[in-house]
């Protein structure tokens, strides 16, 4: 059965070539002959300012690119982010970008008389692939995968995304071809299966 997913690149470097890069086209393509629909967003290429005050948060304009990627969130049945751990969690330029895309209005609307938000992207799956200098086995363990888990949490599924998977590939700066090859051929199943 054909999917919509949607892409996100979240690397801050727009020069692409790095491992992140890689997964995210092997994902891609095998989706695609796969008879999936794509649609992707490359943080890194887009024109959008650090959002700075709730007032700005709340009911500050869009900018044209932001809206772009709402609709194409919004488009699709399933998420699939690609990001390298930095510091414990996503890019700064990547949180940006969810700061600015998961508004009120798109991600929650307003309180009902409980104090609960309704949320607005209920029926999409998510994936997020993180790429890391570490073991991902002691990022998991010893860190307990904080910056991954507030993703899933306060964003993801408080906007009413879910399930939501992850594959976490560490020491990626040790990797061989072998092994690339192998995390490039998991990334054409996921991609074919549309997960």
């Amino acid at each position: 059965m054909s999917r919509r997913i949607t892409i996100i690149q979240g690397h801050p470097d727009p020069t692409g070539g790095h491992l992140g890069h890689a997964l995210a086209e092997a994902y891609a393509q095998a989706a695609a002959e796969a008879g999936h629909e794509l649609r992707e967003i490359d943080v890194a290429r887009l024109d959008f300012p650090l959002l700075r005050t709730q007032q700005a948060f709340d009911s500050g304009e869009v900018p044209s690119d932001i809206r772009e990627a709402q609709a194409a969130i919004a488009w699709a049945e399933h998420l699939v982010f690609f990001y390298p751990l930095w510091m414990g969690g996503m890019p700064a330029l990547l949180k940006g970008f969810l700061e600015q895309t998961f508004r009120p209005g798109f991600a929650v609307a307003a309180a009902n008389a409980a104090g609960m938000e309704r949320r607005l992207l209920k029926g999409r799956s998510a994936r997020i692939v993180v790429t890391m200098g570490m073991p991902a086995s002691f990022y998991r363990w010893y860190f307990r995968a904080h910056g991954l888990k507030s993703f899933k949490r306060n964003i993801l599924a408080f906007c009413g995304i879910g399930p939501v998977r992850e594959t976490l590939i560490g020491m990626t700066d040790a990797l061989d071809a072998a092994m690339a090859g192998k995390w490039l051929a998991r990334m054409r199943v996921l991609g074919r299966k549309a997960e």
